[in-house]
Order: structure tokens, then sequence, then C-alpha cells
């Protein structure tokens, strides 16, 4: 197997265009990508890759075909969309080119979960991917087809036995875990803000796969405000034991920046170093548990120049084997370059000045008063047992 990594990208997928004043703004994406070119990684042992578009047999392993037929139709005559297929809505306008540029970033993600299982790449990431919210018949929450979903279809497809899927958005993975709720053969873990207070209402503690895949569907519903430490608590009480019982073939992790407490859309309170200490985490659990095949996703976030790119990077360098030091400072000419496309002024450091800490769930110290605490233990209760451990 390569000890390469890959970066799926081609410019074309800024494309993926909801238009003036919709939060999806595809500056977060050229931004990412040329604050990795301005850090060098896309040289050396990070090989940069175009896939193709994911056509229409790949685009039928998770959604129906009048889905695709609708989101055809309205590429060619936005006016036409159909809005019972979630198309020409607020969250999802259509526009000229839709399916083209949804099928191009889905080719990605499709393209990273083939390189990795395949051995061209140990790690590979498509950070315009992570579109999770698509279901198999409409779209949702700014998704048009569901990469995610794809990507561990197509694993599926090639022999994998067993894939687990790490989801760390602010918002619920709803539409992986729905293409996979009666396959046991994928794991999939959320960690999201709680549904009572956001999008899209789902993701509850008891919601934990379908009949005959009973434990393979895990919900971490945080509260509100939640932080650093608290964010990391709950992702390393549950996430690496579950992993260690279901002994994956690949990790997929999708990456959403919008946890972050400058995130226009959510709730959560995290910071850039906690983003990047669980992007560092994943990379490990890759290694620990999955012989290192790791599938790493982009996602929601839409503070489009403060987080987002250097959340990315980070995640980019960090499956490169190539971490930058969160103290360095950002390079000169990326910071003109946010100025010339944004007329914003660019942070300066890799780093909200934050060193993240936690307290292990397993050490004791468990508050039954604590709201983060009773979420974590609502999920370790409903799933640990059907993976024989002890909530």
């Amino acid at each position: 197997m390569s000890g390469r990594a890959q970066l799926m990208w081609d410019e074309a997928v800024t494309g993926y265009d909801f238009g003036p004043g919709h939060p999806m703004d595809p500056v977060r994406l050229a931004l990412t990508m040329r604050l990795v070119e301005a850090y060098e990684l896309d040289r050396g042992s990070l090989e940069v890759v175009a896939a193709k578009p994911a056509g229409d047999s790949t685009l039928r392993l998770v959604h129906r075909e009048d889905y695709i037929e609708a989101v055809r139709r309205a590429s060619v005559d936005p006016a036409s969309a159909d809005m019972a297929y979630g198309l020409g809505t607020e969250d999802d306008p259509a526009f000229a080119g839709i399916h083209e540029a949804s099928a191009l970033i889905a080719g990605q993600s499709v393209g990273a979960a083939e390189a990795v299982w395949r051995g061209d790449a140990l790690h590979a990431v498509n950070f315009a991917g992570g579109l999770h919210h698509a279901m198999p018949g409409g779209a949702s929450g700014f998704c048009i087809y569901n990469d995610a979903a794809l990507a561990i279809a197509r694993l599926l497809e090639l022999g994998a036995e067993r894939v687990a899927y790490v989801d760390v958005d602010v918002h619920h993975g709803d539409g992986v875990q729905a293409a996979f709720w009666e396959d046991p053969r994928v794991l999939t873990i959320s960690l999201h803000e709680h549904p009572r207070t956001l999008f899209p209402q789902t993701g509850w503690p008891e919601e934990t796969g379908g009949e005959g895949a009973e434990g393979s569907a895990v919900n971490v519903a945080l509260p509100a405000g939640t932080g650093d430490e608290g964010w990391l608590r709950a992702f390393h009480a549950v996430v690496p034991e579950l992993l260690g019982a279901f002994r994956p073939q690949v990790l997929v992790s999708q990456h959403g920046a919008d946890t972050h407490f400058e995130d226009p859309l959510a709730h959560l309170a995290v910071s850039l170093d906690a983003q990047r200490s669980v992007a560092e985490s994943c990379h490990e659990l890759a290694h620990t548990h999955a012989d290192g095949r790791w599938v790493a996703l982009g996602g929601g976030g839409y503070a489009v120049v403060e987080v987002v790119p250097r959340s990315w990077t980070h995640l980019t360098a960090i499956a490169a084997g190539r971490p930058i030091d969160p103290a360095s400072m950002v390079p000169e000419a990326w910071r003109h370059e946010v100025y010339r496309r944004t007329r914003q002024p660019a942070p300066r450091r890799m780093t909200d000045g934050r060193t993240p800490q936690w307290r292990d769930f397993a050490d004791g110290g468990y508050d039954p008063a604590d709201r983060l605490d009773q979420a974590v233990l609502a999920t370790r209760r409903a799933v640990f047992p059907a993976h024989g451990l002890l909530p």
C-alpha cells in the first residue's frame, strides 16, 4: 500500500454556487486550496488528483433515478426546479449546472474512497465534500448529492465489509445515517448540536439503526454552547471504543467546521485548535483500527474566511503527514489573496490561541447534573451494549 496521501481537487468544484448571499459561499473552497498551496502542501508527499464526476450508475448507489433526473432537469432550466425534490428552495436554490457541479464533488469523494481501498493512497482528502444531508430522493440542507454516502457505498461495492463513518459537523449527519440505516456493514457516528436547537432536528441518541442493524447508528446530541473541553470529552468517550469494537477496514470522517464559535449558523463554541485535535485523533484512529485507511471530507462551515480555510488546511496537512505548527504565521501572500477576493482581513495565525484539554469519561468524574455528561451517557447506554461494551 502506498504511504502517499491524495488531495482530491478540481477548480470546477467552486461552481457549486447557490448564488450571492447564500451561506455556502464557494470562496471557502478556493481560499482553502490557496492556503494549502501557500504552505506548499501540494508538493512532496501529497498528490493533488482530479477525479471524474460521478456518473449515473454511481449516483444510483445512493440516490433514486427520478431524483437524479430532477436535478438534471433543474441543471438545464433552474426555473423548472421541482420543490417536491427539495430543489428550488431557500436552502437549495437551483442554478445552471447544478447537476454537473454536484456530480463533480461526489466524484472526488468516490475517487478518494477508490484510491484508499485500492492502495493508491493511504489517506485521501476531499474538503469540497461532506454534503451529508442529501437524501436518496431529495436535496436538503445545502446538499444535492450525498458524496459521503456515495463514497461508503462504493467501498461496499468494492468489497469492504466494515466501514466506519465519523461525522463531527455541527449538524446531524442525517443523510448518511438514512442511507445505511439497515446496513450492519456501516457504523455511522455523528456528534452534533442537539436536535432541539438545530437543523435537521434529528440525531437523538435513541436513533440506533434499523432492523438487523441495531447499534449501527450512533448519535451524540450536544447541548448548545458546548466548547472545546466538552466536545473533546464527548468524542473520546464514544468514538474510540466503538471503532475498537467494530474494527472498520476504512474510516471515513466528515469535518464540518461549523462547530466553531464564530460560525453564524449554529451554537457550539469550539475552537480551531479543538477541530485540529479531532482531525489528529481521526488520523490516529484510522491507523489504530483501519490499517491507516482514511478518507477525510469537509462539510459545513460558514465563517468562510476566519475559520474554514485554516481548519481544512490543518486537516489536509495532517493527512499529508506534514502537520502545521498552530503558532505559525499565515503566509502573507494568502492574506493578500483573502483581501483581494473578499475585502475582509485574514487571520494571522493558524490557531485561536487555545490549548484544548478534556477529562476522560472513563476515569470517573461523571457529573449526573452536567448536560454534556448526560448526553454522553445517553448515547453510551443506547448503543454500547449492542457492541458488547459497558455503557
